[in-house]
């Protein structure tokens, strides 16, 4: 903390040195609780410790998304049948979304470093092994502990980031960190996809485990190896988990990542039928998502700015739920492609829009010594989001058609983002 022995003396030096900067640039010079406590941390610029976090999550969310499109087709060369393969793809999301709130939990015990080492190891060692790969159960087996390492991964980093950064740039930190890992989910898949066609599907496994072990050597060399306790947390998170459920703001926040993400998953799950039933080709089926995901990426770190910008997050997250209702809508709607790139891209910005700031609401709504956990309950909140879609739609749409099925989805959506507001409204 500034000392004001002479006065407001240095109160006023320090705000003059501020303003000549333009904005915070060293995490060591923020006074207040958010100042941190480990004499590695108060030696960087936070914009390096979070530009380290950015670099680290690219190259896992990239290494491990370059297998997503290949894992399928390697599958289905081998024998194993349609239902089969969904199952598989079931599982990672099963143990992501089961695991990541309580491995959060555990990163704010035993540290960021360590946790996010380890689920990269896991990560690695699963694509190595899919090489060898010949059985159903093998692939049932690393899918789970695909999702295992997801789960160690990425509320960790979550949580380090909002640790890193200052509170007046949380929202922008995490449209730096989201657009990384944006770009890496977009970009992944079409490598792997390529690297697939020219060398084959097995190969893929092993470029991108020696991917995801690059973000492993950049953790060990250069993360700090800290606590949350050390920056500003108890690293009582564990204890105070019943807690948590009491706070509202973050009950608002993990109830609206469910809501948007089961819109997400419509569009991920279904979308691809609808279009081919709407007379689509595979090539603009594609596009589709590339766009999605593109304008979801581009739009994270304007909008980050725009949310630190604002007197409350929330009327950006609700403007973004009013996309994501639209967006549904409008693919119920559509027959040619345009229609459906042009509902294509506002998801992408709605998402974009949205969920900057559901994120920079999460890391307000606890203290640093619970990031872990609340990012974990965030994680998974996207991954039973997406899950719930993927399992409850395929019904709805069989007895009625894919219109009614995106309606649905819209008006769930609608509700989830009214319950985000109500239990949030006492943060206006």
């Amino acid at each position: 903390m500034i000392k004001n022995t002479d006065g407001n003396r240095d109160t006023n030096a320090y705000q003059g040195l501020r303003d000549a900067a333009g904005e915070i640039s060293d995490i060591s010079s923020i006074p207040g609780d958010h100042q941190a406590g480990a004499g590695e941390i108060q030696q960087r610029p936070f914009r390096l410790m979070v530009g380290i976090c950015c670099l680290i999550a690219f190259t896992c969310y990239f290494g491990s998304y370059m297998r997503l499109p290949v894992v399928p087709l390697f599958a289905s060369s081998l024998g194993i049948d349609t239902a089969q393969i969904g199952l598989i793809n079931s599982a990672f999301f099963l143990m992501a979304g089961l695991l990541s709130l309580p491995l959060g939990a555990v990163s704010d015990r035993m540290g960021a470093k360590p946790m996010a080492a380890t689920g990269l190891l896991i990560l690695a060692g699963t694509s190595f092994l899919l090489y060898f790969s010949t059985h159903f159960f093998h692939f049932l087996l690393l899918y789970v502990l695909f999702g295992v390492g997801i789960a160690a991964f990425g509320p960790t980093m979550m949580s380090a980031v909002a640790n890193f950064a200052p509170p007046t740039h949380l929202g922008r930190v995490y449209g730096w960190y989201t657009t990384a890992l944006f770009c890496a989910m977009s970009l992944g898949p079409a490598a792997g996809g390529y690297a697939a066609r020219e060398f084959g599907f097995q190969p893929v496994f092993l470029i991108s485990g020696a991917i995801i072990l690059g973000g492993f050597a950049l953790t060990v060399g250069l993360f700090p190896g800290t606590r949350s306790r050390e920056i500003g947390g108890t690293g009582q998170s564990l204890s105070g988990f019943p807690a948590l459920f009491k706070n509202r703001s973050l009950m608002g926040c993990w109830a609206a990542t469910l809501g948007g993400c089961f819109g997400l998953g419509m569009f991920i799950t279904f979308l691809p039928l609808y279009a081919v039933e709407q007379g689509l080709p595979v090539s603009q089926i594609g596009l589709l998502f590339f766009y999605q995901g593109m304008f979801n990426a581009l739009s994270r770190f304007p909008f980050g700015i725009l949310s630190d910008r604002m007197s409350d997050r929330r009327i950006l997250v609700v403007a973004g739920f009013i996309g994501i209702i639209a967006s549904n809508i409008g693919f119920g709607m559509s027959a040619r492609v345009i229609h459906f790139m042009m509902w294509a891209i506002l998801l992408g910005i709605s998402m974009g829009l949205a969920f900057t700031s559901v994120g920079a609401l999460v890391a307000e709504a606890v203290s640093p010594g619970q990031r872990g956990l609340a990012m974990g309950g965030y994680n998974a909140a996207i991954f039973f989001g997406m899950m719930m879609s993927s399992a409850s739609m395929g019904a709805v749409i069989e007895k009625a058609d894919f219109s009614t099925g995106f309606f649905t989805a819209a008006v769930i959506v609608l509700i989830f983002s009214g319950v985000f507001y109500l239990l949030t409204a006492d943060k206006s």
